[in-house]
């Protein structure tokens, strides 16, 4: 019996710990229910941890109702991304292409909202790239935004 309840703690808890590296900016909701939450977007802004100087804000659908209240439900898989820099930027000589800079759990187990970085060189860019993973399939759905590397001050 123990140990149903230590489980039971750790599932309830995976979704907050999923959120500490984003700031929740607002939401909205999208179908009202008469038991749980509703549905909703959620907006979240999180900070490149490699890169000062650039914020990406994150908006995706997060499933209401008994199950996404308890967060036994699977999140739908689009999500929209805009990133843009507010603050100098400097990259690194060492800039690993693809590299992952955020994820969340947008299910109980195995799937994922994660956001990669790419460097582009030659136009001076930052590419970023949101897309929703599953244990065996993936996603189709993903988005992505640029952020061009400007004097800053």
């Amino acid at each position: 019996m123990r140990f149903l309840n230590t489980l039971l703690t750790a599932v309830l808890l995976l979704p907050a710990l999923a959120h500490g590296k984003a700031d929740t900016v607002g939401e909205v909701s999208t179908a009202f229910k008469l038991l749980g939450p509703n549905y909703k977007i959620v907006i979240e802004a999180f900070d490149d941890p490699d890169i000062a100087g650039v914020t990406c804000y994150l908006a995706r659908p997060k499933t209401g109702g008994v199950k996404g209240g308890l967060g036994l439900a699977e999140d739908p898989s689009h999500a929209s991304l805009s990133c843009h820099q507010t603050g100098p930027i400097a990259v690194p000589d060492q800039l690993k292409q693809g590299e992952e800079v955020f994820d969340v759990n947008t299910s109980l187990v195995f799937k994922e909202q994660k956001v990669v970085r790419f460097f582009d060189k030659k136009r001076g860019s930052l590419v970023y790239l949101t897309y929703s993973t599953k244990l065996i399939d993936g996603s189709y759905k993903s988005a992505v935004s640029a952020v061009p590397i400007m004097p800053w001050g």
